[in-house]
């Protein structure tokens, strides 16, 4: 069995218990040392299990580790939510992330991140991100229309490479205002060796010295190397331009991160917490979409009609053109597809986790300070009281009309003042590029093909290789 594959039916409403009032949970023997081996091997098949056994609200020791994991929508709001000031991001995720995100918005606390999210918020809003669709756009049309070369009505073609390749392009060209593929392939493969790197560390009670001659260290190694040079040269490329009369100001990312002021005091980001917020970007802004669209080509695949009544709206609304901003809202189908892909496999599928700083009360349980609380969308999301046939792909869900889905039961993005700061440029993202591919192809599984079970690192992934057949439409749309 692969260490890191879900293997476990997700619960039903019938499974699961309601909470007492003192939650129950697995028995810690040797320290919780059986559990942390049985959450190393198949973590979200660990978590299901646990729901199903032991109710929405659970507590279990690890190690010195006083663990409680939130299962329902209601205890979820009140800890994200109620209970946002006196909770804190789990330590050892922050200090595995740390290494490579610096002190950007991701890893910060208090103060500092009060400064940070309230400096940085303007440049990730609806407005703002829509400047940002051109660039988008640009960076999707040439990659779409090689996927299957010239002269060829259809290709085998591995999609997460193509995703991978396409949305690393959206960043570069979104920060920097360039795009090179060199510098897209190279920061590609380094954000996922240092995604796979963190979730096996996350589970290491301390890190071990990078220069230590152990396997992964020397790729990890080159790959913090890498992407450091790529964002520094950037930065320090563009403190040395000198304006030239007449030209038009620049609207990338790194433009923005550079002329932010902080409105109480005047204050600038400080050069290392500009390379920082670049640095984030590349994981947040990169592999959470790679992995998204990966996901919803393969649930095209696999449901033809859906697909096909998708790309009749897209045809209908576009009529042969490039995709923006404004048409995002007169594409509800091919939203729903998106934010159902989203449910069933969010990239952020588990390791949401929090520190009470002091006690709390959660669904009348009380709480003691130090305890950490665990939240995984992956549960919440196959839920049946919240989603019928949970394990279907159902965009209708996700239409006007449908039954109201409580908050908290889907949360791809997060919750509460800590929810995501890009997520605006990830929706719009997703759907201009969705729309691009269904323009191009239809997307069909190969003759024989599967898709493969979803993989737990950091982000949320098919096991092996994604390969799908892409037939080109006998009238190409929106070249």
């Amino acid at each position: 069995m692969n260490p890191t594959t879900v293997n476990t039916a997700p619960a039903t409403s019938a499974d699961v218990q309601p909470t007492p009032t003192m939650p129950g949970g697995p028995r810690s023997r040797w320290w919780g040392l059986p559990l942390l081996r049985a959450m190393r091997a198949d973590y979200l098949g660990f978590v299901t299990r646990l729901q199903r056994e032991h109710g929405d609200l659970t507590r279990m020791r690890l190690g010195y580790e006083d663990a409680w994991d939130l299962m329902h929508p209601d205890l979820v709001r009140e800890a994200l939510i109620t209970h946002a000031d006196p909770l804190i991001r789990w330590e050892r995720g922050i200090a595995v992330f740390e290494q490579v995100f610096g002190q950007s918005v991701l890893v910060t606390e208090g103060a500092t991140w009060q400064r940070q999210r309230r400096m940085l918020m303007p440049a990730f809003s609806p407005k703002r991100v829509a400047g940002y669709a051109q660039l988008m756009t640009d960076a999707a049309r040439s990659a779409l229309d090689a996927a299957v070369p010239l002269g060829q009505s259809g290709a085998l073609v591995a999609v997460d490479t193509l995703w991978t390749d396409v949305t690393m392009d959206v960043i570069l060209r979104t920060l920097f205002s360039t795009s090179a593929q060199e510098d897209a392939h190279e920061a590609a493969w380094a954000t996922q060796t240092l995604s796979e790197t963190a979730f096996r560390e996350m589970f290491m009670p301390f890190t071990l010295p990078d220069w230590l001659p152990l396997p992964g260290k020397a790729a990890k190694r080159r790959a913090i190397r890498s992407l450091k040079g790529l964002v520094w040269r950037h930065i320090h490329a563009r403190q040395a331009e000198v304006p030239t009369p007449g030209a038009p100001e620049r609207s990338d990312l790194l433009h923005m991160l550079l002329a932010l002021r902080d409105e109480p005091t005047g204050e600038a980001l400080s050069p290392q917490e500009v390379f920082d917020q670049c640095i984030v970007s590349f994981q947040a802004g990169h592999e959470t979409s790679a992995t998204t669209l990966l996901w919803w080509t393969l649930l095209m695949a696999q449901h033809p009609d859906a697909a096909q009544r998708a790309q009749a709206e897209v045809d209908a609304v576009l009529q042969g053109g490039t995709p923006g901003p404004e048409h995002v809202a007169q594409l509800p189908w091919l939203g729903a597809t998106l934010k159902e892909a989203l449910r069933l496999y969010p990239p952020i599928a588990a390791l949401m986790s929090r520190r009470t700083t002091a006690p709390i009360t959660l669904g009348g349980v009380q709480v003691p300070q130090g305890a950490m609380l665990r939240i995984t969308p992956w549960v919440l999301h196959r839920d049946a009281r919240w989603f019928a046939e949970p394990d279907r792909f159902v965009p209708e869900r996700f239409l006007d009309g449908a039954p109201p889905i409580p908050r908290g039961a889907w949360i791809p993005f997060g919750l509460g003042p800590r929810v995501c700061i890009g997520q605006h440029f990830a929706m719009l993202e997703m759907t201009l590029l969705a729309a691009m591919l269904l323009q191009r192809y239809t997307v069909r599984l190969p003759a024989g093909g599967a898709v493969g079970a979803p993989r737990l690192q950091v982000t949320l992934r098919p096991d092996g290789a994604s390969a799908l057949w892409l037939q080109r439409r006998e009238a190409p749309q929106g070249r």
